[in-house]
């Protein structure tokens, strides 16, 4: 989860405290919006304002799945504070710019559109707006301040504008080319560094803008545009001015400055401008309107060249049908949307499923054929942001509904490799970065190994994964392992390096999906090698120290091999020994062997208890990735009673059809992959082929696996209340079952699950635990040598 100055409250509810992100400037206070323009098919049930509050920071706006262009608002408060990722539900509108992530912030906002009535004043050029509807692949509301109706819509590369404007004896489009979200001096600040632009006649222009910096710290990314109006315009001006303001600050202009200060931009007649610093720099298209007139817009956008962009909109939006182009939108939304069918879903139900389902599938962004880098046949995508909020259960999600798009991910993965010499853990902008925790990838690349994923060079993988775990990076936080010259001689991370505990847990993770590659493709030696580190987790735990009444827990160690002292802040970042977790989180990490950690923990009653105290005590983050796993390990312990109980109310408090749906960032989709997985009842434990059972919450869920096979969920039982949540009795294709979990080949010809629920726990799930990598005749490569389920 990647946090950006961001306020964090705490929320304490039937004894369990979570902390829940968010500024208090976004609390929802109005009932949700219903669309007015509904779709047919599952796209229909998407809310895409599910989330934006709280710190969710979901996408709003128009994009395609997995869309290179995502155009939406970019906005500030009355109070004058700019959002992050674009978005506020209270506030004014600045423009509307193309590029965006969806559940994190600190990156792009780039090419701002503003339809203004009246003089032009660049300071002061935000407007309220009220009638707001967002559906899949639309965006419309009402400018009130100039009483212009604004609609939005898009393809892969290309936005679409449509604009109704009032009488007016002035209006404009205005381009704002220095707008970028984040803006700012510090080191996850974005900076805007020049831009050019050129107008080729009174409705079209051109020019590229160019940034660096962001939440990834990355190198100089430039944005190529090329903009069409349908109307031309009476005059066109473009201007430059002094340098742009930092954000936030106050006022609620596009640059909004102090109060003191006046922002005075030089319009000229010239057809062309340029700056080469933090300046500003943009277009304006002048007309004269009648009431009701619509001029519509189509901004082409490409990471390679301004022909580029201009191909772009020749090749996706060749008309101004702007219908069309949102029809078409809807269709690719029903079709991404329709592996999952459900049937006797409520309302509610169908709106959380369909939307997470929806923001699993904003990002990465397809940017095959704009890769500004190199040239490949790879499929090329951007926007890892970040797997290491992503491998837990986006991946694995994919996998399931969508494995061709899975595959082209890691294919894309891959390539970078090939080409800067590293698998990046993150990635935006078109440069690698940051590595928040482990080499993750590696856990991503494991999953599709043990799940059959076909098509994707494994053998390649493995070479970057090798590189990953034995060649010390120049820069840690921007891609490979930092530490790892303790960490592979001394089987642990000192204080001599940052988040030496989160990593060391994180690696050893990442070093056990190393040895099922390696294993899988006919390399004992490597094999045997990273599944004895895969044990390195154990060398951090001190079993002799208590702290909240538990013996045994991860603690730091000095670069002397001696014990430092116990690390008990709540929730660390980048310089400490846990990143954002806690000594109850990561102590809590090893999911290759849940096994040991039972015994380490000092055997399965003083286990659950901690876990009971985790979850009751409140000392569970379930705003956070590192925690997914943590509500299903009673699994293990055989009381998945237990995991249903934790489940449900997590579900039913935190995860919600509102704006504050999303108990913290969204982060390219990993919440939302948690809820899925978790309301259609089971979990991956990513990495390896078998899944934990929870608490089956919708009567009748159909999956449509990639091999055309339906893997269908029955339920039956269930009440309206949530108080039949536990599994009685289960069968897979009219057989009884009777563990608490199952392998990815029990279900990869489809088959039919039928679960029967109970207000009470049974026997149910209690013996036969999910595997672990310590267990007696563990099997460690289930596929044999060389014939691994994912071989091409």
């Amino acid at each position: 989860m990647c946090l950006t100055g961001r306020l964090r409250k705490f929320v304490l509810w039937s004894g369990i405290l979570f902390a829940v992100s968010g500024w208090a400037a976004s609390a929802p206070r109005r009932a949700n919006p219903q669309p007015v323009q509904r779709s047919a098919g599952n796209a229909a049930d998407v809310y895409p304002f599910l989330g934006v509050d709280w710190g969710g920071n979901t996408f709003v706006g128009a994009a395609v799945p997995f869309g290179m262009v995502k155009l939406g608002p970019d906005m500030v408060t009355f109070e004058g504070l700019h959002s992050g990722f674009g978005y506020w539900t209270d506030g004014e509108i600045l423009g509307f710019s193309h590029l965006h992530l969806s559940g994190a912030q600190g990156k792009y906002g780039n090419i701002q559109f503003m339809p203004v009535t009246g003089a032009l004043h660049l300071d002061d050029i935000a407007s309220p707006r009220d009638q707001e509807i967002n559906t899949v692949g639309y965006y419309s509301t009402r400018l009130t301040r100039y009483g212009i109706r604004a609609e939005l819509t898009s393809t892969r590369r290309v936005g679409m504008h449509r604009y109704t404007f009032p009488a007016a004896e002035q209006a404009h489009f205005t381009v704002n080319l220095a707008a970028c979200l984040g803006h700012g001096t510090g080191p996850e600040d974005q900076r805007f560094v020049g831009a050019e632009v050129h107008v080729t006649s009174n409705s079209t222009a051109e020019g590229v803008a160019r940034f660096r910096g962001g939440w990834n710290e990355g190198g100089e990314y430039r944005v190529y545009f090329a903009i069409v109006l349908d109307t031309p315009a009476k005059s066109v001006q473009t201007w430059t001015g002094p340098h742009v303001p930092l954000q936030p600050v106050t006022g609620k202009g596009a640059f909004a400055v102090a109060p003191a200060q006046r922002l005075v931009a030089t319009f000229s007649d010239a057809r062309e401008a340029q700056v080469d610093s933090d300046t500003l720099i943009g277009v304006s298209f002048n007309y004269g309107t009648h009431a009701g007139q619509v001029i519509r817009a189509k901004v082409g956008v490409s990471f390679v060249s301004v022909a580029h962009a201009k191909e772009n909109i020749a090749r996706e939006i060749p008309n101004w049908d702007f219908d069309a182009v949102h029809r078409a939108s809807v269709a690719l939304w029903n079709r991404a949307l329709s592996p999952v069918t459900l049937t006797g879903a409520t309302a509610d139900q169908r709106r959380k499923v369909y939307t997470a389902m929806y923001h699993t599938m904003l990002m990465p962004s397809d940017r095959t054929g704009e890769n500004p880098d190199w040239t490949s046949n790879e499929p090329y995508y951007d926007d890892y942001y970040a797997i290491w909020d992503t491998f837990r259960s986006s991946g694995p999600w994919l996998t399931l509904v969508a494995p061709d798009r899975e595959r082209d991910l890691i294919r894309s993965l891959i390539d970078i490799y090939r080409h800067t010499g590293w698998m990046p853990d993150a990635r935006s902008g078109n440069d690698n970065g940051r590595t928040q925790g482990g080499s993750n990838a590696n856990v991503m690349v494991a999953d599709a190994w043990v799940k059959g994923l076909k098509g994707i060079d494994y053998a390649t993988a493995l070479q970057a994964m090798l590189k990953d775990a034995n060649v010390p990076p120049a820069n840690p936080q921007k891609e490979g392992r930092g530490g790892i010259e303790d960490y592979n001689t001394k089987g642990y991370i000192t204080l001599k390096y940052e988040r030496s505990g989160s990593r060391t847990v994180e690696y050893s993770y990442d070093d056990f999906a190393i040895g099922e590659l390696a294993c899988g493709l006919g390399h004992p030696k490597d094999a045997a090698l990273f599944f004895s580190r895969a044990n390195n987790w154990q060398n951090l735990w001190d079993p002799n120290l208590v702290e909240g009444g538990f013996k045994g827990v991860l603690r730091p160690k000095n670069p002397d091999g001696s014990w430092a002292a116990p690390y008990l802040v709540v929730r660390g970042t980048w310089p400490d020994f846990f990143y954002e977790g806690d000594y109850w989180t990561y102590s809590m990490y090893a999911p290759q062997d849940v096994r040991k950690l039972i015994e380490m923990s000092g055997g399965k009653q003083i286990f659950l208890r901690r876990l009971m105290t985790m979850f009751y005590r409140g000392h569970f983050d379930v705003t956070n990735e590192p925690g997914f796993l943590i509500p299903v390990l009673f699994n293990w312990a055989g009381q998945p009673d237990m995991t249903a109980d934790v489940v449900t109310q997590l579900l039913e408090k935190y995860f919600t059809t509102s704006r504050a749906g999303i108990p913290g960032n969204d982060d390219s989709g990993a919440m939302s992959s948690w809820l899925l997985f978790q309301t259609i009842g089971f979990y991956p434990d990513a990495g390896q082929d078998f899944y934990l059972i929870g608490s089956p919450s919708l009567p009748d869920t159909s999956i449509r696996l990639g091999n055309g096979k339906v893997l269908r969920i029955l339920v039956e039982n269930l009440d309206d209340q949530g108080i039949n949540h536990y599994v009685a009795s289960a069968t897979l294709n009219g057989k009884p079952w009777t563990r608490n979990w199952f392998r990815q080949s029990d279900i990869a010809n489809g088959g039919t699950w039928v679960f029967h629920m109970s207000s009470a726990p049974t026997n149910w799930g209690t013996t036969n635990p999910p595997p672990s990598m310590s267990d007696p005749n563990a099997l460690l490569c289930p596929f044999g040598s060389g014939t691994g389920a994912g071989k091409p």
